[in-house]
């Protein structure tokens, strides 16, 4: 590992914020990259990275790399993506399963003439979604909409907002927690 790099694990050890953008900066682009190449999303990719990056600076004081950092960082993101492939593969798996053969017809069924309601349930999750967001404290939807409706990256945010990267990392992981939550019924 270079001299550099030890430099910059130790910053991040320590809660240096410029570590932290330098981190962004150097790797946010080519982890998404690697994230997408699993993936094949670009919001479910930037969200792997963003809570990776978030992991990195809750775990900081307890952080031990012993490879190169890009090496160590792509190996997260990858296993992290593995992850996420796997969980996804058990929930339609389930969710299948579960799913008894008058349900199939009816939801994969093109004469079923629901379309209207699936017109109206889209509708009634749109609705949903936005009061959601709504129901956000101010920074975090200001900072959220910023990042996910405006597809602003996080150093623009952060010199807009005034606050460092890290900020705007949690403020949009606290945001996504808080949907997930609001939106649960909808999730499955």
């Amino acid at each position: 590992m270079r001299h550099e790099e030890q430099q910059i694990i130790r910053l991040l050890k320590e809660g240096d914020d410029k570590a932290y953008q330098y981190l962004y900066d150097r790797y946010y682009t080519l982890l998404c990259a690697v994230a997408y190449e699993f993936l094949g999303d670009t919001f479910l990719s930037e969200n792997i990275v963003d809570e990776l990056i978030f992991h990195l600076w809750e775990k900081r004081k307890t952080l031990e790399i012993t490879a190169s950092l890009r090496s160590y960082l792509i190996r997260a993101v990858r296993n992290r993506c593995i992850n996420a492939l796997q969980l996804e593969r058990e929930r339609r798996e389930i969710t299948f399963s579960s799913m008894n053969t008058d349900e199939y017809e009816t939801t994969f069924s093109s004469e079923s003439g629901d379309y209207p309601l699936a017109v109206l349930l889209e509708n009634e999750l749109e609705d949903k979604i936005r009061q959601a967001i709504e129901n956000l404290p101010p920074d975090s939807r200001r900072v959220f909409r910023m990042s996910r409706l405006e597809n602003k990256p996080y150093g623009q945010i952060a010199e807009e907002a005034g606050i460092s990267v890290s900020t705007v990392k949690y403020h949009v992981k606290n945001a996504l927690m808080r949907l997930k939550d609001e939106l649960q019924e909808y999730l499955r």
